[in-house]
């Protein structure tokens, strides 16, 4: 079962891992939807992340798809037993707006339609999905703090934003008596990334780039492809070969040669499976992170639930990321 943390600088109580969604409504429909968000729960989950954007790079899917689907699934539940992070801001792949959408009119947009789309009144934590380092913080800072004071939002929080830019803001916001962003989602798995791989595919702002100082200061991070897209266990399931073209190059490094061997030496070690040591990695740390997994089938959700049971020490963790 998992257990719950709270947030600091927040009255957010989440369970120790957070179910990403990005799958809902459209690779995965409603019923299984239905399904697997009922395991999670019945397994002590309560945390589930998402995304304006996510399902909009289908063509016939309904916008916002992964919203909708957990909207479906929350009519008649308890709103209250749910802890709901969403993200806006983010390019508009269905019309082919790729202008940089961090500015307070389409942050009013993006929310108006996640609010809609989940069927909610308030979003409990919503990340802004990416940043304009060109622009200054203090108008996007203002119109966050002007939507949790109507209730639109309880916390913020920053995905894709760098450890300079997050210090700047939130450096704004304690100047006119704010906590500013309460939590930070970063690139962080296992795997080690190819950088140049990596952010061609999307993913920045990786957890090694800076974000440890922000980390030891208190600021919880809820990482995103906290599993490495399932690297290690491919690789331990079939050799390289057995990890789809984009995955391999995302993380063609060869540290990670190194790095599955001490996995696989751990998980004999402690009778685990190659994907509850690559999440223990990560909850296993000495400050507050809330790795986002993902999961298609129920049993998958049954799996990465135990690895919170799994406790590295300070020495497994160390062989690991010495490897």
């Amino acid at each position: 079962m998992l257990a719950k943390v709270t947030l600091p600088k927040t009255d957010l109580s989440v369970s120790q891992l957070c179910y990403g969604t990005n799958m809902l409504g459209t690779a995965i429909d409603q019923g299984r939807t239905n399904e697997i968000l009922d395991t999670f729960v019945e397994l002590g989950g309560n945390f589930l992340d998402t995304a304006r954007s996510y399902g909009d790079w289908i063509p016939d899917a309904p916008a916002g798809a992964s919203e909708r689907a957990i909207g479906a699934w929350l009519k008649g539940k308890n709103r209250s037993d749910v802890i709901i992070a969403t993200k806006g801001c983010q390019f508009d792949m269905r019309v082919g707006d790729w202008r940089n959408r961090v500015t307070p009119a389409d942050l009013e947009q993006d929310l108006k339609e996640s609010l809609e789309h989940l069927g909610v009144d308030t979003i409990d934590l919503y990340w802004l999905h990416a940043d304009n380092p060109a622009a200054p913080v203090q108008p996007i800072i203002d119109a966050l703090i002007e939507h949790q004071k109507a209730g639109r939002i309880r916390y913020f929080g920053a995905s894709n934003w760098t450890a300079e830019r997050i210090r700047e803001a939130n450096a704004y916001a304690a100047s006119i008596g704010h906590d500013g962003f309460v939590a930070c989602q970063p690139f962080w798995g296992l795997a080690v990334p190819n950088r140049e791989n990596a952010a061609q595919q999307g993913y920045q702002c990786y957890y090694e780039d800076g974000f440890q100082s922000l980390h030891a200061d208190g600021m919880p991070m809820i990482p995103y492809a906290a599993q490495s897209g399932g690297y290690f266990s491919k690789r331990d399931a079939g050799g390289v070969d057995a990890v789809p073209e984009g995955l391999r190059a995302r993380h063609d490094h060869p540290a990670n040669d190194a790095r599955l061997k001490a996995v696989q030496d751990l998980a004999k070690k402690h009778g685990a499976t190659i994907n509850e040591v690559a999440l223990a990695y990560l909850t296993s740390q000495p400050h507050l992170t809330v790795p986002i997994f993902g999961a298609s089938r129920p049993e998958q959700i049954r799996e990465s639930v135990k690895a919170v049971a799994l406790k590295l020490n300070a020495e497994e963790l160390r062989q690991l990321q010495a490897a």
